[in-house]
């Protein structure tokens, strides 16, 4: 079908398509309009919010326990170093501060190198006070396998 050696010239019908050009010119707008969105997205309008009396940033966002398990199994909640007595009684706290108790969250950090054993004592202590919503960090390179 066109091109070929038979004696027909340009009287053969074409009887097929070549989408090959059609795909590429598709693919090129697909990434021109992936770029122009990432361009407009990340350039917002600046300007200047006015404050408001009754809002509560808090209510919106509820907070989220951070805890720490270090290589040696010492606890830490946001940062500081704590025992495992006052680490029940700041899960508590941190429970009752929460308009919502079905709000509350933890994050939990632990060194590869603790035992089995401290990190479900975490997790234990963290469900007993209510607690049911967690993440637990990791390094995103390991993620990615």
């Amino acid at each position: 079908m066109g091109g070929g050696t038979g004696g027909g010239g340009d009287d053969d019908l074409i009887t097929s398509i070549n989408v090959t050009p059609l795909v590429d010119v598709v693919l090129v707008l697909l990434i021109i309009l992936m770029v122009t969105a990432s361009y407009i997205v990340s350039h917002s309008i600046p300007m200047e919010l006015p404050q408001a009396e009754t809002g509560d940033p808090e209510a919106q966002q509820p907070r989220t326990l951070t805890v720490s398990i270090n290589e040696t199994g010492q606890l830490h909640i946001d940062a500081e170093p704590i025992s495992d007595e006052v680490f029940r009684r700041r899960i508590r706290e941190y429970v009752a501060s929460l308009p919502n108790r079905q709000e509350s969250r933890a994050t939990i950090a632990a060194d590869g190198r603790i035992q089995h054993s401290r990190f479900v004592y975490v997790l234990d202590s963290l469900r007993r006070e209510g607690v049911t919503r967690y993440a637990i960090n990791v390094r995103p390179e390991d993620l990615a396998q």
